[in-house]
C-alpha cells in the first residue's frame, strides 16, 4: 500500500499533536501512576538508616526523601494537590500545608509535644481523601486552616529525623522537605486541574484519591490497634 505526501504529513501531524482524548488519557494515567507509586515497597527505608544528619548534604538528602518514604505523609501531600485542583487554588493549599509543616518541625525541635500525633496524621489522610472521593470542594479560609492544622502534625513528625542535628543540617533538611512537598503537591494540582477543567478528569482524580484514602485507612487501623494494645 502506498501513501501520498498529503497522507504522510497528516499522519505525522496526528502523531505530533494527539487528539484531546489521548492527552486526557495520558494525563489521567500519570495521575493514577503517581498515586500507585505510594505503595512501592522500595520506599520503606530511611536514606540515612535512621541516623540524624550531621552534614548539610545529609540534611538535604534526608529532607528530600523523608516526605516520600512515609507513605501516610506522601498520601496526604498528593491529596492536598487533588483538593487544591478541585477548589481551583493550585498553589494556596500546598503552600499553607508546607508552611505549617515547617512550623511543626520547629515545635518538635523546641521540645513541644503534640498529643496523639500519629493518630491525627493518619486520620487527616482518611478525612481529606473522603472529601475528595465524594467530590466535596475543599477551598476557602476554613480549608486552608485545616490544611495548616494537619501540616503542623505532619511537620512535627518530620522533626524526629533531625533530633540531635546542628543548625545547618536542619536548615538543609527543612529546605529539602519543603521543596519536595511543593513539587509533588503543586504537580498533582496542575495535572489534576487540567483534567478537571477539561471535564474529563473527575473520575481519574477521585480514583487517585481513593488509593490515597486506602493507604490512610491502613495506617489508621495500625495506629488505633497499637493504641489499644499498647
Amino acid at each position: 500500500m502506498t501513501f501520498s505526501h498529503t497522507q504522510i504529513m497528516a499522519q505525522a501531524l496526528r502523531a505530533a499533536h494527539p487528539a484531546p482524548h489521548v492527552k486526557n488519557a495520558a494525563m489521567s494515567l500519570l495521575l493514577i501512576l503517581l498515586a500507585l507509586f505510594l505503595a512501592s515497597p522500595a520506599l520503606a527505608h530511611h536514606p540515612l538508616g535512621g541516623a540524624a544528619p550531621q552534614t548539610v548534604a545529609h540534611g538535604l538528602i534526608s529532607g528530600l526523601a523523608h516526605p516520600v518514604i512515609g507513605l501516610d505523609h506522601l498520601a496526604f501531600i498528593v491529596l492536598i494537590g487533588l483538593a487544591a485542583a478541585f477548589s481551583g487554588r493550585a498553589m494556596a493549599g500546598p503552600l499553607a500545608f508546607i508552611a505549617a509543616t515547617l512550623a511543626g518541625t520547629g515545635l518538635h525541635l523546641a521540645g513541644v509535644m503534640l498529643p496523639l500525633a500519629e493518630l491525627v496524621i493518619t486520620a487527616s489522610v482518611v478525612a481529606l481523601g473522603a472529601l475528595v472521593v465524594l467530590g466535596r470542594q475543599v477551598g476557602g479560609p476554613v480549608a486552608l486552616a485545616g490544611f495548616a492544622l494537619a501540616g503542623i502534625f505532619h511537620g512535627w513528625a518530620y522533626g524526629e529525623a533531625v533530633i540531635g542535628s546542628t543548625p545547618m543540617p536542619i536548615a538543609a533538611y527543612l529546605l529539602g522537605f519543603g521543596a519536595v512537598q511543593f513539587a509533588i503537591a503543586a504537580g498533582v494540582a496542575l495535572v489534576a486541574g487540567k483534567l478537571v477543567a477539561q471535564g474529563a478528569g473527575q473520575m481519574q482524580a477521585r480514583l487517585a484519591a481513593a488509593i490515597c484514602t486506602g493507604i490512610g485507612f491502613a495506617f489508621l487501623f495500625e495506629t488505633v490497634e497499637s493504641l489499644i494494645l499498647g
